[in-house]
């Protein structure tokens, strides 16, 4: 016999439950996405630009939920796409500030109505009570102190 503790069955793992729940939600958004070129992750970077402003990259990053190299490279390939725009301070050089371009802006008019929908669905097939209870408990979660963290 062993010191170790069963782990949980994978149906009930917070890790892959979380996992199966976002592609519930994201299924239909790369769905939407598909016909405009854009990924899930260029998608967020434009809402987070749209909702901000313009934003220093760190910043940018940490609200788009993607790691700072990553965006890096998806902000090439968005400005070189006519997505975003990125200047530099004159007073710090070291940072970089993006900010979304009227063609950005389009392309987030042309999906806003389905993607309005697909959130209209999931609220009223989820309820609209429960979307927010799992909204709060989900931004709970995140501010939960992390592994060495001291909290």
């Amino acid at each position: 016999m062993t010191d170790e503790l069963p782990l949980r069955r994978t149906k009930r793992s917070l890790p892959i439950a979380l996992l199966r729940a976002r592609e519930s939600v994201m299924g239909p958004i790369r769905e939407m996405l598909a016909s405009s070129g854009v990924n899930e992750q260029k998608w967020r970077v434009l809402r987070v630009l749209q909702e901000r402003g313009p934003s220093e990259l760190t910043q940018l990053a940490d609200e788009a939920c993607l790691l700072l190299p990553s965006l890096t490279r998806i902000a090439k390939a968005m400005e070189e796409d006519g997505l975003i725009s990125r200047t530099t301070p004159e007073d710090d050089r070291r940072k970089t500030i993006a900010a979304i371009t009227p063609s950005g802006e389009a392309l987030i008019r042309a999906h806003s109505a389905k993607s309005a929908q697909i959130f209209a669905r999931i609220e009223r097939d989820f309820g609209a009570v429960r979307l927010e209870q799992l909204l709060d408990m989900l931004e709970a979660l995140q501010a939960l102190p992390r592994e060495g963290e001291k909290g």
